[in-house]
């Protein structure tokens, strides 16, 4: 791993709040993440199962969590399950995990190689009553494939029939919205790494550059301060490419005139910022470039102070969405007739607004979290406004990650340049 060592002490307050949902004589398991294929021999890159990561800290490949707080022998409370490592991986794949190396990550002492596992699963099924397995329950997850989670969940329900089976994914997504310390923590350090990226960005756009270029520069200023890169596909858009919300092949020459809209963000310890900013191609905002982009601006600020405890996700949007609409009928785009006359189901700003605010962040950039609970201090979220005008060639999105407090907000994105003014400066001075 590039990053540095985020210290036990954050994955056992993790498992102790995790155990302490679990029904009586309850086994929990979570399964690693796949190495995934491409072709021939190759694979993709491996990324951890947030929930395994959450409660244990460990980023390897076949790895295996079994949580039984209440089991008679203390010792088999927490196993962790790891590769044996030898000669032939050593040579071919580098460094695995030690016992001790495990233990250090994730604070629990019973670590055993993975060919024990089935034993040892076997003497905790004999006194569990219940079993909890992991699933990717996530509101927008739609893929087919299936997962080692999936995979052992039948396996398990074949040999295991008799057992009473619950769902771990209600309780992580109870868990994981509201961010401890050392987990925003983490947060800032992607976003002061993305914070990094722009900077270098504002320096090096000009007429003529391509999208991709600007891309590597991001991505150079990301792995060398320890990222392992993005923390999803980026976009990089410029001119009409803008108004296309998941551009992401960045290919384009950016024109003299344009603007180029940015949504990027650093992973950083599996924990991912998610920012978008908006420039011009040559440093200067056209008039209407610039009240449009003051539009969204406004828009922004004014969705922040909704962000407090106690408001819920279709609530809050409703509220931006009235903000919003203020500001596209000064823009001229809506007239007073559009909004009279609108769809409640479909409302006019949606014509010009098409995507929601704000989302939940940390782990997954869309991060685990039910949209209709009320906000609580230490949730994180984006947020995110844009205005596309298709016509204008104008596509606008400003989106800050900040941390809801007990009394408002803590922006993590406070030092990225925002202002219209501030961004024209750099890329001129």
């Amino acid at each position: 791993m590039k990053y540095l060592p985020i210290g036990k002490d954050l994955f056992v307050h993790n498992r102790k709040n995790f155990s302490a949902l679990l029904k009586p004589n309850s086994l929990a398991v979570f399964n690693s993440n796949d190495v995934m294929p491409t072709n021939a021999d190759g694979t993709m890159p491996f990324r951890q199962n947030n929930d395994l990561f959450y409660l244990s800290g460990i980023d390897q490949e076949e790895s295996i969590l079994l949580l039984f707080p209440d089991f008679p022998d203390e010792k088999f409370r927490e196993v962790l399950f790891v590769t044996e490592t030898n000669e032939h991986i050593a040579v071919w794949e580098g460094h695995k995990y030690t016992k001790e190396e495990a233990y250090e990550t994730s604070g629990i002492r019973t670590v055993m190689w993975l060919s024990q596992f089935e034993q040892t699963f076997n003497t905790l099924m004999s006194q569990a009553a219940h079993l909890y397995l992991n699933s990717n329950e996530h509101i927008r997850n739609a893929s087919t494939t299936e997962t080692r989670d999936m995979r052992f969940a039948k396996w398990c329900q074949d040999k295991y029939p008799l057992h009473e089976y619950e769902r771990a994914a209600p309780l992580t997504t109870q868990l994981r919205p509201i961010k401890s310390q050392p987990e925003i923590d983490l947060l800032q350090k992607a976003c002061d790494i993305t914070e990094g990226g722009f900077r270098r960005v504002l320096d090096f756009v000009k007429p003529g550059v391509r999208e991709y270029e600007i891309e590597a520069e991001f991505i150079h200023e990301f792995v060398r301060n320890r990222s392992r890169g993005f923390g999803y596909t980026p976009i990089i858009a410029s001119g009409a490419n803008a108004c296309i919300l998941h551009y992401i092949e960045n290919r384009g020459e950016c024109k003299d005139g344009d603007l180029i809209l940015f949504d990027v963000g650093a992973e950083y310890a599996n924990y991912n910022a998610d920012m978008s900013r908006t420039i011009p191609v040559n440093g200067r905002f056209t008039k209407r470039q610039k009240e449009v982009y003051n539009a969204v601006l406004h828009v922004q600020r004014e969705a922040f102070k909704l962000l407090r405890p106690g408001n819920t996700i279709p609530e809050y949007h409703k509220q931006v969405g009235k903000l919003m609409t203020e500001q596209l009928l000064k823009l001229g785009l809506l007239d007073k007739t559009d909004v009279k006359n609108q769809n409640p189901e479909n409302p006019a700003y949606k014509k010009y607004f098409m995507h929601g605010t704000s989302h939940h962040i940390g782990l997954d950039v869309h991060d685990v979290g039910n949209i209709y609970r009320k906000f609580e201090p230490g949730m994180v979220f984006t947020v995110e406004p844009g205005i596309y005008i298709q016509n204008e060639s104008i596509g606008v999105r400003l989106e800050n990650d900040v941390v809801i407090t007990e009394d408002g907000l803590f922006d993590l994105m406070r030092n990225i340049p925002i202002e219209a003014d501030e961004i024209e400066e750099l890329m001129n001075r």
